[in-house]
């Protein structure tokens, strides 16, 4: 009976990668912990999470193409909403954009060593999903009220094909109430750095395309909606239109 080996990816993922990855978030955290004690806002933690990030994309040999930057303007607050293809999605957002970012994430991620300590201390936002309830978005409302952007998943969870889920409109509520742009981010090859479900990384390139932010002053809660449906439509475009770029060992031209 054949027995079957693991492809090389494999064991680099498990012997390098992992063990690689692991000391970097100790390193890290634990640097962006230390500062929260000194300002509880979480910009030097912000900074420690984008060498974090950094140091993952290196580490994996993740290389990003980077578009539609002029579309921001520096120190604004955004929501800045993705589509989610893979687990990388957050380093490579974090990395790309110098914005101070705040993700909206699982509670259970706070139960993390390290990494869930760094979550809570810096101002990013885990949510119960069984009960979101009125404290989810009084933490999100207190975030944007500081000054900070929001990185959200409106899917609620990866794509295992790359196609995208329908987005949920409770974030586009929020936005709404806070009359803050919404910022479409379109994330192209992701997926085959790391497959949604198997324990392997590969290196790849990927494309990150930033689309001019939406605005909702004069907007209602009952236009969430379709603000959803809108800003669902946008990112699909940027998905389908570089969809080239989800395969491997190919570069994006810029």
């Amino acid at each position: 009976m054949a027995v079957s080996i693991p492809p090389f990816h494999w064991w680099r993922t498990v012997f390098f990668l992992i063990p690689a990855i692991g000391v970097c978030t100790i390193v890290l955290g634990v640097v962006s912990i230390g500062s929260s004690l000194f300002g509880r806002r979480g910009d030097l933690g912000h900074r420690c999470a984008r060498g974090w990030s950094w140091l993952i994309l290196a580490t994996t040999g993740v290389d990003v193409d980077f578009h539609g930057a002029e579309h921001l303007t520096p120190g604004a607050s955004y929501v800045f909403t993705a589509n989610h293809q893979s687990m990388y999605d957050i380093p490579i957002v974090f990395w790309s954009l110098s914005h101070q970012l705040r993700i909206i994430a699982k509670r259970s991620l706070g139960r993390f060593p390290v990494l869930g300590w760094h979550l809570q201390r810096t101002g990013h936002v885990l949510v119960d999903r069984s009960k979101p309830g009125h404290e989810v978005f009084r933490c999100i409302a207190a975030a944007i009220d500081r000054g900070l952007s929001l990185i959200v998943f409106p899917e609620g969870t990866r794509s295992v094909d790359g196609r995208l889920g329908r987005f949920k409109k409770a974030i586009f509520v929020i936005a709404i109430d806070a009359s803050i742009p919404v910022v479409p981010l379109s994330i192209t090859g992701s997926r085959h750095v790391m497959r949604r479900g198997r324990l392997m990384t590969c290196p790849g390139h990927v494309r990150l395309t930033v689309h001019p932010p939406i605005a909702t002053e004069g907007l209602s809660r009952d236009d969430a909606g379709d603000l959803a449906d809108r800003v669902q439509a946008i990112v699909a475009t940027g998905v389908e239109a570089n969809g080239h770029a989800a395969k491997p060992g190919v570069v994006v031209g810029t």
